[in-house]
């Protein structure tokens, strides 16, 4: 068995998926760290260190999306005006000699979605923040028709799930290699959706069902439990269709999504979310961003502190490149 496939269990489990078109970009699997501290069994599953230059969970769509990309190419995606999802698509598309082409909304901004914003104006070959989400999306049209390589928003298509899938299969290999108990949930940022659905069809596949819980940080008509279904069951299909093998898919009961930590809008930092922030900068130094992470975060220690058992929080913005004490800009935020 090569490093390849020991590092990829989704490539173990089904052989014939090596053969899609696929960049290595991220260093896995992504470790685990103990977060005692921040609540009674809580675990943190550091994809912001899974990458460099820059990490985060937005690397593992990437590496199917950008999938024989090189020089010369072209990469065009959209997103809102501070997206992590935009900065990474430009980081990889650019080291890879492709023009990079980001789109983007407005959205309600912080310090650090501010700073993720500056970063893309600097990454990407050609990017601009349009009125609307609509035109944004009808300037990547015209870019995709000429002939550039579409990463949808938040890498969230079949595709670009598969990267994920494997991430949920790599979290059984880390509970059964005994680098982790068994979690009895995963807390997950919950965005455009490809995250959630692809641990939970991960695990399945498996064998280890394990509930997800999507704390939706975007408005309910991108983030909701249709969407996170819908992707599953096209992710599955496209697995089936590539391997001729039967797919199980998981119960609904599996996926669980909690609307509570929002804060009214997208990028609005939220009071719960500065407080988990902030102790998670004091006394781990992991720097967590106000848009996804603390909002995520504060539901994870929540759930934690009043159900008990093991709960693993999936940290997916690198933090890394921000510097330190990035989390007293949360309460500068908050007016």
């Amino acid at each position: 068995m090569s490093e390849d496939h020991r590092a990829f269990p989704l490539f173990e489990r089904f052989p014939t998926l090596v053969s899609l078109p696929r960049v290595g970009l991220g260093t896995f699997p992504s470790p685990v760290a103990h977060a005692d501290t921040l609540a009674p069994g809580l675990w943190l599953k550091r994809e912001d260190l899974d990458g460099e230059p820059l990490g985060g969970n937005k690397l593992r769509a990437l590496e199917f999306l950008l999938g024989g990309v090189g020089p010369g190419d072209s990469v065009v995606t959209v997103g809102a005006a501070g997206s992590t999802h935009a900065l990474a698509t430009a980081v990889y598309a650019v080291a890879l000699g492709a023009r990079a082409y980001c789109y983007r909304w407005p959205q309600e901004m912080n310090d650090i979605a501010l700073r993720v914003a500056e970063r893309i104006e600097r990454e990407a070959t050609e990017t601009r923040v349009y009125r609307s989400l609509f035109r944004a999306y009808a300037r990547a049209i015209a870019r995709r028709i000429a002939g550039s390589r579409w990463v949808p928003a938040g890498g969230s298509s079949p595709l670009g799930v598969l990267g994920q899938v494997n991430a949920g299969m790599e979290v059984a290999a880390q509970v059964r290699g005994g680098v982790l108990p068994r979690p009895d949930r995963i807390v997950v940022p919950l965005g455009t959706g490809g995250t959630v659905a692809g641990l939970a069809l991960g695990l399945t596949i498996a064998e280890m069902p394990i509930q997800i819980v999507g704390a939706r940080v975007v408005p309910r008509v991108v983030a909701n439990g249709s969407r996170v279904r819908r992707l599953i069951r096209r992710t599955a299909a496209l697995i089936e269709h590539l391997t001729s093998e039967r797919v199980p898919r998981p119960n609904r009961e599996q996926v669980l999504i909690v609307h509570d930590y929002f804060g009214g809008a997208y990028g609005r930092v939220s009071a719960a979310g500065v407080h988990s922030a902030l102790q998670c900068e004091t006394q781990t130094g992991i720097a967590i961003d106000p848009t996804y992470g603390a909002k995520a975060l504060a539901a994870a220690v929540a759930i934690a502190q009043a159900e008990g058992g093991t709960t693993l929080f999936w940290l997916s913005f690198d933090g890394r490149w921000l510097g330190q004490h990035t989390a007293e800009t949360h309460v500068v935020a908050l007016g």
